[in-house]
This record gives C-alpha cells, structure tokens and sequence, in this order.
C-alpha cells in the first residue's frame, strides 16, 4: 500500500475534530522546528523530596539468573526480540537499528517518519533497546550482590544514552509512549540504585549526573504531556503515556509543573481504565497480549500510589480485578493462554529472568496477593521473582497463608465476546473451548485487531490442539503482517478467498465484520454457543456466516455446523490449525490430531470439500505457521477443507476426543 493510500485511508476513519486535532498536532511540529515549545532549558529541580520506592530489596530472587543477564549486558550481548546474545556492544549504538543496521537520522524526532522501513530499518528493533529494561537488569543486579561492576554499567548506559540521543533528536524522540515506558524503567533502576542517595550521585560529578539525569526526567514528561495520543489512536498507547507520566511524577516530584502532570495522569488512568475495558474484564483492543499489558500497567500504577501513601479509586481497581478473572478464565491448566490479535512481546519492567516465566501467570500471582484470590492463586502456580520485587516479604508471606480454591470460571464475557464450552476447569481431564464472538478491535482503526470472527481454540488435558497462530510481524514483512492477522489464519470460514473485515493498512482497518452471539448454554448436558457475523455480507452476492458449536460432556464430542446464508455460487476454505507439538495424520473419513495421550478425529460432512493438510509450513497458500513470540515463526499443521457451494450450505465438523474418562463433570454454577 502506497503512503498516499494509507493517509487517504487514515483520514476516512477520522471524525471533523480528529482531523481538526491532528492539523493543531502538525503545525505544533512545525514550531517546534523554530525552537517554540520546547523545553531545551529545564528549570532548576527541587532535590529537597522524592517519592519513595515502590520496589524491595529482593530477598530470595533467582541471584544467578539475574546476575548471568547482567554480566551478557556488559559483555556488550544484548537479547532484542528474535535476535538473541547478538554483539551490540557497551553501549550500544542508540540510534541503530540492531537488525537491519540502518542508522536513524539525527533530526528533529517528530519530523521522522518512523513507519519508512528505509528511513530507521525495523522500527521495533530500534526502539526497544531504548525503553531501558536492560538498565533495570543492572540496577537489580548491584542492589542483589553489591557489585560496583553494576552500578558503573549502569551510569554508563544512562551517559551514553544521554549523549547519543539528545532532547529532541532523533527517533527516540517521536513516540509518546517509548518515552513513557523509558520513563517506567528509570523510575525502577533510581530506586534500585538507591535512589537520591545512590552512590552513582557522590561527589561533584555524581550530582552533575544526577542533574542530567533529572533534565532528561523534565524533558520526557514535557514532550508526554504535549503529544498524547488522542482520537483514534488512544488505545494502549494513551492508557501507557499516562502511566509514564504518572510514576514520572511520584518519582521526582521536583518541578512546579510535576503537580499538574501528575493530576492529568492520575485523571487519565482513571477514566481509561474504564474508558479501554470492558465491565465483564475483556479489553477492547481484543487482543490477549494487550490485555495483560494494561493490566501490568494498571498494577504498577496502584503499586507506585500505594508507595507513596495513596490509592487508585475502587472502580479502577475493580476493573483490574475483572481483567485478571478473564486471563483465568481463558487460561488452561498448564498455563496456555489463547494468542487472540496481536502480540508484541512487550514488557514494562523486566524483573524475573530465569526460565519458564509467564507474564500471565505472574500477574495473576500479584492479583491473588492484591485482591486475596486463592483462585487466582491456584491458576498462577507459583510466587516468582518480579512479585518478589514488587510485594517484598510481606508480600510472599501473605502469599503462602492464601489458600488455594478450586477454578470455577466466568464462562461469558457477552460485551467482550468471548465464551467457554468444557469441562473439568483445573483437573486432569480438561476440556477447554474458547469462542470469539467479539468486536474486531477497539476505536476506529481496531489497530490490534485480527479477522478471527467465530474462530476458537480448543486445549484438552492442559494440551493445546486448535491454536491462533499468534502476530509475527508489525512495521515490516506486510505479506507476513497480513497472513498472521488474516481470517484463513484463524480456525474458522473464509469465503470467496476474502478477509471477513477489510485490510487498510498495517495498524488500520476498514469495513469490520460486526460478529453477535445468539445463544451460550453452558450448563446443559450438551453445552452450546451460537454466533453469527455479517462480514461477508458486503460481497456481490451478502453471505451470512453462523456457527453452532455443540459440546456434549458426556461423550467428549464437539459439533461444529458452519451455517453460510446465500444465493449464489461460492468458494470457501474451512482452517484448523493445530498446535507445533501436536502430529497431525489423514484418515478416511477426515484427520486426527494426536498429542501425548490424548486424540482427536476430525470428520467433515459437507458434499464437495476436499481436505488438504499444509504442513512444515507452505506460502502458496499461506498454511502450517505459528508464531510464539514477535518475529519468530516455526512450522506446524494446517488443516484446510475447500470446495465450492451454490445456495445456502451446511458444513458440520465432527471432533471426537480420545484418552478422556467419560462422564458429565461439567461446568458449575456461577
């Protein structure tokens, strides 16, 4: 797609004032080209009070693990999504980007147009060196083991920064929220250090250093609080400005205009906290990955507030509460959580390192402990080290007299549109069904978004069978960008080789498929979700897609009947991606999927379809892809029914599940 296209689309999802704010947002740059606005001369800080420390001391931390992070930081070999240990030296080189080796321009930061592959290489490479976890890994490593290896590390990753990434040059001066998350992660690494009493700040350059650094603190939330996203971009990005600004302002509350920062961000969360989720605890960006972000963010904020001897209000922390039912409730007992939209792997702090740590698991634990949930407990399975940090002690004593309860999960989120069919929620013979029915995405451009109306995944026994084949790409590789979020990559029909909702750009759609359930009976002895979207109504001739799902309990059998509403003649293709550990063999009559003890036969009932199996990963069509984490994509086994119908047709697929006790034991009352 052309620039010119992609504006001319921006701008169709624009209303009058949206327009009208962006005009105001362009000649502000425009200005600021003049010297007009900026803040190149920050006032004198007041050094007299500082927030206190919303972090301990750490006892009982994985002290190996960590220090093993640091010491591969100052051997100058750095982990940046799918690039791992490669040698970008210390310090880096701020403004390349360590993938592509394109240097960034050293202009004025807002004049940069950060999506141009060509102009800054792969932006989200570039840019996440510089939210500054690895600086928290150092400042958590000299508060661990008192090495002054670390501390030294860490001012001199903050000098050179400071050095190469002047205010406001460059490109990690253009987005709002890279500099908020930068923020998060100073406020951690000036209490891990110490804070206004660190050793870094002894002596007559110590307390020059503390002044750039404090500069550079002024500087960032001026630029925050003149370049919020507004209109249709304030989704997480705005939630995440807000929470830079707000921990900014408890940390070093030393400027006159700290107090009015403080009250826009505290302001701010609130109203988005309700404004961006749902009341049944689904976020509205409809991706799962999303979601656990703003949950973190709302975490942390609460924590920072707590710290400093306040609280965020009870709907917000309601809210949250709300947030963390549905992670569990989505989650199955082994920890797998559905990739539903976008992923980029993000996180605000870094404060565990060793293996096997789940970022959902870990938030429930710091719910459990917030809310006194021994569900939620029973679902995280562990205290790890990033609550260790974050409740300290207390925290992990509190953690050991909850008691655990058994899972009875919410099995409807009606306005985030998500529903659970299965049984025996966290025993050994689980069957957990997840079904979208849910809005595209949240605002106008639904940015995180994927065309997945009516698509679900299925884990069996704590196993993964049918999967969401997760993100893999953002700013660059647009066929990949596009496969990934695409209708055939998601388990349900496409037709007529189209998307259910249009692709307008990377981060943008335009006609939506508007998808509505029609019935969710959970408690019967077969158990049954009913939905329908009217995404393919805008072809020549309007399709109506509904899906009936019938799960009956008692003989561990899933009935899929597609339902498709038409007159005319029409290809369609029907996808069952299946996990990467699972081996996949055809059959007469359809497939099965085996994984460790544990099979499923697939039959198809529909005149005309063929069944192909796409497997080790094909690009012609696209088919047999799964993406875990951002930029990674590995092989696996994409089960694809395609035939023609002409007139309203049934296609009903038969899942017959092998290796489970029979017997009801169905889901409980809420």
């Amino acid at each position: 797609m052309t620039s010119l296209a992609w504006k001319i689309n921006r701008i169709k999802l624009m209303g009058v004032p949206e327009v009208l704010w962006r005009v105001q947002q362009v000649a502000q740059k425009k200005v600021t080209k003049l010297g007009i606005g900026l803040a190149s001369e920050p006032p004198a800080p007041d050094t007299s009070r500082f927030g206190r420390s919303f972090l301990h001391d750490g006892a009982g931390v994985d002290v190996p693990a960590l220090t093993a992070a640091a010491d591969a930081i100052l051997a100058g070999f750095w982990n940046v999504f799918a690039l791992h240990a490669i040698p970008l030296g210390f310090p880096p080189r701020w403004n390349r980007d360590p993938k592509t080796g394109t240097d960034a321009p050293m202009v004025l930061g807002k004049a940069i147009d950060y999506r141009s592959e060509k102009v800054v290489g792969d932006i989200k490479y570039l840019w996440e060196p510089s939210r500054h976890l690895e600086l928290v890994t150092l400042a958590a490593a000299w508060r661990s083991t008192n090495d002054p290896r670390y501390l030294e590390g860490a001012r001199t990753l903050l000098a050179s920064w400071f050095d190469q990434c002047p205010y406001p040059q460059g490109v990690h001066w253009t987005s709002s929220l890279e500099l908020a998350v930068r923020l998060l992660n100073w406020a951690c690494a000036w209490h891990l250090l110490g804070g206004a009493d660190s050793p870094l700040f002894a002596g007559e350059g110590g307390q020059r250093f503390q002044r750039r650094w404090l500069d550079n603190v002024y500087q960032h939330c001026h630029f925050i609080s003149g370049y919020f996203s507004r209109h249709s971009s304030a989704n997480n990005h705005l939630f995440g400005e807000y929470m830079g600004l707000f921990v900014a302002c408890q940390t070093w509350p030393c400027w006159q205009a700290s107090r009015r920062w403080l009250d826009i961000a505290r302001h701010g969360l609130e109203e988005q906290a309700i404004e961006q989720n749902h009341a049944d605890g689904v976020n509205k960006e409809q991706a799962i990955y999303y979601q656990h972000e703003v949950m973190d963010m709302m975490l942390l904020c609460q924590l920072v507030a707590q710290a400093n001897g306040s609280s965020f209000s009870q709907p917000y922390m309601a809210r949250l509460e709300k947030l963390a039912d549905f992670v569990a409730a989505i989650m199955d007992r082994n920890g797998h959580v559905p990739m539903t939209g976008d992923a980029d792997d993000a996180q605000m702090v870094r404060l565990a390192y060793g293996a096997g740590w789940c970022p959902y698991r870990s938030l429930l634990a710091s719910c459990a402990i917030l809310f006194k949930r021994g569900d939620l407990k029973a679902k995280a399975g562990g205290f790890d080290d990033k609550n260790r940090w974050l409740f300290g002690a207390e925290g992990e004593r509190a953690w050991a007299t909850l008691q655990e309860q058994p899972e009875h999960p919410v099995t409807a989120f009606p306005q985030g549109g998500y529903y659970l069919l299965g049984k025996n929620f966290g025993q050994e013979n689980e069957v957990r069904l997840v079904a979208d029915c849910a809005p595209l995405g949240f605002l106008s451009i639904a940015a995180h978004g994927h065309a997945d109306a009516l698509s679900f995944t299925l884990s069996v026994k704590g196993q993964e069978i049918l999967i969401d084949p997760g993100t893999y790409a953002y700013h660059t590789q647009k066929q990949w960008r596009d496969y990934f979020r695409s209708t055939p990559a998601h388990n349900t029909v496409t037709v007529d080789g189209v998307d259910q909702s249009e692709i307008a750009g990377a981060f943008m759609w335009m006609r939506k498929a508007n998808a509505r359930a029609l019935l969710h009976r959970p408690l019967d002895a077969v158990q049954v979700f009913e939905g329908e979207h009217d995404g393919y109504t805008r072809l020549p001739d309007p399709v109506l897609h509904k899906r009936r799902i019938a799960f009956d309990a008692e003989a561990n059998r899933i009935v899929v009947t597609d339902f498709l509403s038409c007159i005319a003649e029409h290809e369609v293709l029907l996808h069952w991606h299946m996990s990467e550990t699972c081996s996949v063999a055809t059959t007469k009559d359809g497939f099965t999927v085996s994984a460790q003890d544990v099979t499923l036969e697939f039959s198809c009932a529909a005149p005309g379809l063929e069944l192909a199996l796409l497997r080790a990963g094909e690009e012609a069509p696209f088919g047999g892809w799964i993406s875990r984490s951002f930029d990674v994509k590995a092989t696996t086994t994409t089960a694809r029914w395609r035939g023609r119908i002409k007139g309203s047709a049934s296609i009903v697929t038969t899942i017959s599940i092998q290796g489970l006790a029979q017997g009801r034991a169905g889901i409980a009352p809420i």
